[in-house]
């Protein structure tokens, strides 16, 4: 039985949406709807505003603990890095594909000397799974990106933009993937959860972790820890819906320094903390009914279950939805609904 936890949430994000494809899109995603909150534009909502609603103020405990007589503190399992390995890469002329570790959950790429922009697309042999796309720079820096579509064949498409959303093939190949297990895509580090064991980030959740017991602790003190100290930022949320700034890319350690955000620093944020201590994470791009509102959010994955102020489920041996925007900044209940107004896009 899911044990149900409460916490008001208020405010939207619209960021600009991570470029979805190269060539046209195909198929459509699977539903996956949970725990939810919804609004309108960048920094607007429909929601009923909470007098004074700060993050304090809103939590909710329905649930105690006794405290352990035997305290022993949660341990992480090693460091799960992600590295490109130039020297086990393929390609063709100035671009390098790095699938070496696809087992792990992730591929790079390395392109250098192209004149205009340039993207990889990845799809897979999932008709129904949507491709996905990711700007790489043409000064030879790698991008990671992650295998979120699980077992399979996977396409790698490298190409340089010619005219409008057009891209002439630089290298394109396939590739058999599969995983040592479902979640190494959402236990590192890639292009749009970018850390590294240097990350202040990664010590902020390294503090927070030797005061827990369990996972579950800790995602309580990583998800209590950004409530309080990063507020949302209106201002770079309209900057980026404004310019259709697609390109746009937190910087978790610069978030953690301003203590300012949009839904996507927000969830990478978690997603870094978390995953950084051994729990797998998900970034979730979507739509947040009723206005479909474009916003991103995390699943947690948790053998456990219990767990106190927070509300959405957690539920044992499943993925569990949180959502850092709206947990942050206040809202009503009533706002929040029967969880059935997140339909996920897109993971990362």
């Amino acid at each position: 039985m899911p044990v149900v936890l409460s916490l008001a949430c208020l405010f939207g994000c619209g960021t600009g949406e991570p470029e979805r494809n190269i060539e046209a899109a195909r198929g459509n995603t699977e539903s996956h709807r949970g725990e939810a909150d919804t609004g309108k534009q960048v920094g607007e909502s429909n929601a009923p505003q909470v007098q004074e609603a700060g993050s304090q103020q809103v939590r909710k405990v329905v649930e105690s603990r006794e405290p352990e007589e035997d305290f022993e503190p949660y341990q992480a399992p090693e460091f799960a890095d992600s590295v490109f390995h130039a020297d086990l890469a393929e390609g063709s002329g100035n671009v390098l594909l790095d699938l070496s570790s696809v087992s792990l959950g992730y591929a790079g790429v390395s392109v250098s000397g192209a004149e205009s922009r340039v993207k990889i697309q990845i799809t897979t042999d999932d008709e129904n799974a949507m491709p996905y796309s990711y700007d790489v720079p043409a000064d030879g820096t790698p991008v990671l990106f992650p295998l979120t579509g699980g077992d399979g064949q996977y396409t790698f498409f490298v190409g340089e933009n010619v005219s409008g959303k057009s891209y002439a093939k630089l290298y394109k190949t396939t590739c058999d993937v599969k995983l040592q297990d479902e979640f190494q895509p959402f236990l590192r580090p890639s292009v749009y959860v970018n850390y590294s064991q240097d990350s202040e980030c990664v010590r902020r959740a390294a503090e927070l972790a030797k005061h827990a017991e369990t996972a579950l602790d800790v995602v309580e003190a990583v998800y209590e820890y950004v409530c309080d100290h990063i507020t949302y930022d209106k201002e770079l949320a309209a900057q980026v819906q404004a310019k259709n700034k697609t390109s746009y890319v937190p910087d978790l350690d610069e978030v953690l320094s301003t203590g300012k955000g949009i839904c996507f620093d927000y969830a990478s944020l978690a997603a870094a903390m978390l995953r950084s201590q051994g729990i797998p994470t998900k970034m979730v791009f979507g739509d947040v009914s009723p206005d479909d509102v474009y916003h991103a959010w995390n699943m947690f994955y948790t053998e456990q279950t219990g767990w106190v102020s927070v509300h959405f489920q957690v539920r044992s041996g499943d993925w569990n939805r949180l959502d850092l925007t709206f947990s942050a900044n206040g809202a009503d209940d009533t706002f929040i609904g029967d969880g059935n107004n997140y339909l996920d896009k897109y993971y990362y």
